[in-house]
């Protein structure tokens, strides 16, 4: 699918302020896949989609989770994390988007999970650091991004539990998952 027909799509379903953040999701990936060597037509594509149910009522998406088989667990967790595998859903369903690949890395961005992608990275780091994103903490990833890819994700990864921690909000396992991956696999 061309860049321009996929965020028609996506811009039928975001908020212009959503819509902004993933025109710097996209162009961050993009720059991401060039630097670390993936295929920046899925970069393009799974940044463009990442955020495709956003805004899709909370029943649509715990129904979609329900009807799916996706981890049931998800569902006693913040209802933020549904929009990344009920998008993924939508997107196969409503664009046509068939790409596993691509598909994976809409449906993990925001847990991440052990034994993540390239692309899958590389979109968990475009969502954290693209350049509308001002919060403690996300200057540090933006600088270890140009370094090395997996000490930026290790860092937003930490950043993100932390945050969660601080508030008192549950952390999905899959996060703790991937922060552990990520560490082990580093010291290898």
């Amino acid at each position: 699918m061309e860049r321009e027909q996929a965020l028609k799509i996506v811009k039928g379903q975001l908020t212009d302020h959503r819509y902004q953040h993933t025109l710097g999701v996209m162009e961050t990936a993009i720059s991401l896949a060039k630097q670390y060597g993936a295929d920046e037509k899925k970069a393009e594509t799974a940044a463009i989609f990442h955020d495709y149910a956003k805004f899709r009522p909370k029943d649509e998406m715990r129904q979609i989770i329900l009807n799916q088989n996706f981890p049931q667990d998800l569902l006693h967790y913040h209802a933020e994390l549904w929009h990344a595998p009920a998008g993924a859903y939508l997107v196969e369903l409503e664009a046509g988007i068939k790409d596993k690949e691509v598909l994976d890395a809409i449906r993990y961005h925001t847990s991440g999970r052990p034994g993540m992608t390239l692309l899958e990275k590389i979109i968990y780091l475009a969502d954290y650091i693209e350049p509308g994103r001002h919060f403690p903490g996300v200057d540090e990833v933006r600088a270890l991004a140009k370094e090395n890819l997996n000490t930026a994700l290790i860092q937003a990864v930490k950043n993100t539990i932390l945050f969660l921690m601080k508030k008192n909000q549950p952390v999905y396992p899959d996060s703790f998952k991937t922060y552990n991956d990520l560490v082990m696999r580093q010291e290898d």
